[in-house]
């Protein structure tokens, strides 16, 4: 019996999409998609450290939804293919759970400097690959059609990440790290 995870289909540089058509691993479904699992598993690895319950629930659901970003990037369009979808709520969802941690981390007037805590450097590194997803959904959309919902949501979801990294830091009694531009030179 052979393996379930490896076809060797791929070995030419092509991967198939959900309705069986292939396209290069270069292509721009594919950099969308693939980069969306990326954050995923960012999300993940930050999950991995997560102690608040808030925290941990709010991620699994944006890991949950990730994935049906991916399977809706992953479908094309008119195949008559209906992949699980992202809805409006899931959107406002993400801007209750912002105003939520802006509750208990109160609002900002200087920029953050990624870190912190353990999973608010992880959640850093997660927003600024949701960012990079964002811009490869949105050259995908100048090509392809994409389901507004989903551009949405990524977008919605780096600002969330944001929130939920100083969330992270003030759950675990840390304070956020300031962005000094004359932060001076440390002894040697």
């Amino acid at each position: 019996m052979g393996s379930q995870i490896y076809t060797r289909k791929g070995d030419k540089g092509s991967t198939a999409l959900v309705d069986g058509s292939r396209v290069g691993k270069d292509s721009g479904r594919v950099e969308a998609y693939g980069t969306v699992d990326e954050l995923n598993s960012w999300v993940g690895a930050a999950r991995a450290f997560a102690d608040d319950e808030l925290l941990d629930q709010t991620l699994t659901f944006l890991q949950n939804r990730l994935y049906n970003c991916s399977s809706n990037l992953a479908t094309p369009p008119d195949q008559g293919i209906e992949p699980p979808g992202i809805e409006q709520a899931d959107v406002e969802f993400l801007e209750q759970a912002i105003d939520r941690f802006e509750q208990i981390t109160g609002g900002i007037s200087r920029f953050i400097v990624p870190g912190g805590n353990r999973t608010a450097g992880l959640l850093h590194v997660a927003r600024t690959v949701c960012r990079r997803a964002e811009r490869r959904i949105v050259a995908l959309s100048g090509e392809a059609t994409v389901d507004p919902l989903v551009q949405k949501f990524v977008n919605r979801a780096s600002d969330f990440l944001f929130a939920a990294a100083r969330y992270a830091n003030a759950a675990a009694s840390d304070d956020d790290v300031f962005w000094n531009p004359t932060f001076p030179r440390p002894a040697l």
